[in-house]
């Protein structure tokens, strides 16, 4: 496995895939070494071997991310030495290194890598070692740009990875239709693999805490129906046309508190247009959370919106759900492809949006059924059923061996 993060040092949902996948496929029996760019204790991952392939911080990888690829050749560490890694592309020289040096000593079944971030490590092992590839598309630089374009160098990376990748899996429909169109792949190249809730999730310890938000349990006392989002406050996420609905909501039923829980380049944007909106009491912005803060916006919400431009699978989506929450999804995201109870809308349509906000909130029958209707999708997709998937994926690309 080539991967970019892990649980605890992840800064995003491709570190909690990653974990989640490698889990189940080691209690099929799979054997599995997982290198990342960093140096860093993984004191609870035991069912596999964790490598670092370079002492590098974890904090600073956050910098470069999995998601904010028009920052490639930024400064990761700015007050460095020349002589050190200033950049992912720096980074990524160093992986591609290690993994090479690695496979002259061991040779795996299988080279499985996730994003473009590692593809060029991947493509090292098919074309210098002739191991089987493949390639584990969980976003392209279309969603991360909002289908703008995004950065070409990370277009070229994606391309050479994806054309010489033995089986490419893809976590949605959605996904793979752009992996075809935008990047000319033959569609029976491409495995469609859902993702499931983080199993960590499910089975931590978790008790409501009324003390992180006080306010916004009082206001739902008063009869207010709290409308959550998480995530990075990024163009991906459409978090402007949310802002816009938000506003249109309100004038119909002023009793709407819309919390956005996240952090991002776009948070002064969004701060002022509340205010260009006239709606400022009624938008909480609680900053970064994680754990079980993050877990308190999901439990104090009544509905929770995900209106991302281009989400390629969602699981933010599937944590909310687990909390009770209702879902309202856009149809640009690959998790509306398997909670079908949830309402959706075309990320543009901010007035539809508007609609279903109120429709729920002043309608306590439909608030109900959509609710009952989620928890009993979201709990039918598990890790295990994910695993078998890929492993038939494995047994593709190596005709020599079965996997588990």
């Amino acid at each position: 496995m080539l991967g970019w993060e892990l649980p605890p040092h992840n800064s995003g949902g491709l570190g909690v895939a990653c974990l989640n996948l490698s889990r189940a496929l080691a209690k099929d029996g799979a054997e599995i070494d997982f290198v990342v760019p960093y140096e860093a204790e993984h004191e609870d991952i035991k069912f596999m071997n964790v490598l670092s392939a370079m002492e590098l911080d974890p904090l600073f990888r956050y910098g470069v991310g999995a998601y904010d690829s028009k920052f490639v050749d930024s400064a990761l560490i700015p007050d460095a030495p020349a002589e050190r890694m200033i950049s992912i592309r720096d980074v990524q020289r160093n992986y591609c290194k290690f993994v090479e040096e690695y496979l002259m000593e061991y040779k795996p079944d299988v080279v499985h890598a996730h994003d473009w971030l590692t593809f060029e490590a991947g493509v090292l092992a098919k074309k210098n070692f002739g191991i089987p590839l493949v390639a584990h598309v969980h976003a392209t630089e279309y969603d991360r740009s909002g289908m703008h374009g995004g950065n070409p160098l990370v277009h070229e990376i994606e391309r050479e990875g994806l054309l010489l990748a033995d089986k490419i899996i893809a976590v949605s429909q959605a996904t793979k239709d752009i992996i075809v169109s935008k990047y000319d792949i033959p569609e029976d190249k491409i495995d469609v693999v859902y993702n499931s809730l983080d199993e960590d999730f499910i089975k931590s310890a978790y008790t409501y805490d009324d003390e992180d938000y006080k306010y916004l349990d009082s206001m739902k006392k008063m009869g207010y129906t709290i409308v959550s989002t998480v995530g990075r406050f990024t163009v991906q996420k459409g978090l402007v046309n949310l802002m816009r609905a938000a506003a249109r909501a309100i004038s119909k039923n002023p009793k709407l508190i819309f919390v956005f829980a996240g952090d991002g380049e776009q948070k002064q944007e969004l701060l002022e247009l509340s205010a260009k909106f006239g709606i400022s009491k009624n938008v909480v912005f609680t900053g970064f959370v994680r754990g079980k803060k993050l877990r308190d916006v999901y439990q104090v919400s009544d509905i929770f919106v995900m209106s991302s431009i281009s989400e390629p699978f969602g699981l933010t989506a599937l944590e909310a759900a687990h909390h009770g929450d209702v879902l309202i999804l856009t149809k640009q995201s690959g998790v509306s492809e398997v909670i079908r109870h949830a309402m959706e809308y075309d990320f543009w349509d901010e007035e539809k949006l508007a609609d279903e906000i109120v429709a729920i909130s002043k309608s306590k029958a439909l608030k109900n059924t959509l609710k009952r209707g989620i928890m009993e999708e979201y709990l039918k997709i598990s890790w295990q059923d994910v695993a078998k998937k890929v492993e038939q994926v494995y047994n593709e690309v190596d005709n020599h061996k079965e996997f588990c």
